[in-house]
C-alpha cells in the first residue's frame, strides 16, 4: 500500500490526537506530544486542522506532523515506524518539494526523533543540525513535595490572570483570554491544567500549562513562564514543581521539558525542580 499524505480537517484531529498519546513512552527520545498539538489549539480547531499534517498507509497513521510557524515542521512516527525505509524516503520527498503542501521553499527546520532514519536522510539531503536543546524528564513515582507558594488551577473565570503572566513571561507574547478559551475547547485540554503561582502579596508571579498524555505515559510541560517583574525570587522552581504534583495527580509517569541549550536559565530552573537533564537535540535545517 502507497503512503497518504493528508491533512486531518478538524473532524480528523481526534484521531491524530489520539495516536500521539499512543506514541508517548517513558525513555521514549523527545517528540511531538499531544500537548503540542493542544498549546497550538490557542488559535483554533480549523488552524490547528491546517497546521496538521498525517501520513498514513493502509489506514494506519504511522507519522504526525505540525507546521508550529513559518517553515518549522515538528514531526514524530510510531515507535514501531522509525526505521521504516519507505516511510522516511516519502518523509524526505514530502518536505523537500514545495508543491506537496508541507514546507515551503527556502529556509525550514525540521524537528524529529533522534531515533529515526529521517534523521540520516535529511542529513544526506543536505539538511543540517541546528541549534542544540536540552530536553529534561523527571520521574513521578516518588512524592513530589510542597512547592512552598500559592497555586490555583485556572478556570474561565481566571483566565485573563492566565494570559496576563503569559504576556508577561514572554517578549512578543499576544496571548489573551480568548486564546485561553480556545485553548481549553480544545481536545488535548481534556487532560490538562492551567496552574498560576501568587506570592505572597496576592500578585500571579508565574504560570505553566500541563498536558498529560494518560495514565502510565509522559506528560509535558508547555508553556512555563515567570512574569518579568517577579524573577529572580524561586517562582519559576516553584511552578515547576507544581506543575510535576499536577502530572503526578493526573497519572503521568514522568513530566519532561525541553528548552533551548542556549537559556541556560531555564535548564537550571528545571533542574532544580528535580529535573535531569538528557542528550541534547537537534533539528534540522535547511537554508535559503
Amino acid at each position: 500500500m502507497a503512503i497518504v499524505l493528508s491533512g486531518p480537517g478538524v473532524d480528523g484531529l481526534g484521531e491524530a490526537v489520539g495516536v500521539l498519546r499512543e506514541w508517548q513512552y517513558d525513555g521514549a527520545p523527545m517528540q511531538l506530544h499531544p500537548g503540542d498539538l493542544g498549546w497550538f489549539w490557542r488559535f483554533g480547531a480549523e488552524a490547528t486542522a491546517a497546521a496538521v499534517r498525517t501520513w498514513s498507509r493502509d489506514g494506519r497513521m504511522l507519522a504526525v506532523g505540525l507546521l508550529d510557524g513559518p517553515g518549522l515542521l515538528r514531526l514524530t512516527i510510531a515507535p514501531d515506524a522509525r526505521w521504516d525505509e519507505e516511510l522516511a524516503r516519502q518523509l524526505v520527498e514530502d518536505v523537500t518539494q514545495p508543491e506537496r503542501g508541507v514546507l515551503p521553499e527556502g529556509k525550514a527546520s525540521i524537528e524529529a526523533p533522534m531515533d529515526a532514519l529521517v534523521q540520516d536522510l535529511l542529513f544526506e539531503a543536505g539538511w543540517n543540525a541546528d541549534e542544540p536543546w536540552t530536553p529534561l524528564r523527571r520521574d513521578l513515582t516518588e512524592p513530589v513535595r510542597d512547592p512552598g507558594v500559592r497555586i490555583e488551577v485556572t478556570g474561565p473565570e481566571q483566565a485573563h490572570v492566565r494570559a496576563a503572566v503569559q504576556r508577561a513571561s514572554f517578549d512578543g507574547s499576544t496571548f489573551t483570554d480568548e486564546h485561553w478559551h480556545a485553548t481549553a475547547a480544545g481536545l488535548p485540554y481534556a487532560e490538562a491544567r492551567c496552574l498560576v503561582a501568587y506570592d505572597g502579596q496576592g500578585e500571579a508571579v508565574a504560570a505553566v500549562t500541563v498536558w498529560s498524555a494518560g495514565p502510565g505515559r509522559p506528560g509535558l510541560l508547555e508553556p512555563m513562564g515567570v512574569h518579568r517583574e517577579h524573577r529572580g525570587h524561586g517562582y519559576g522552581k516553584a511552578i515547576t514543581i507544581a506543575a510535576a504534583a499536577a502530572l503526578q495527580e493526573m497519572g503521568s509517569s514522568s513530566a519532561i521539558v525541553c528548552a533551548p541549550s542556549s537559556n541556560a536559565g531555564a535548564v537550571a530552573t528545571y533542574r532544580s525542580a528535580g529535573f535531569h537533564q538528557l542528550p541534547e537535540i537537534r533539528d534540522r535545517y535547511r537554508d535559503a
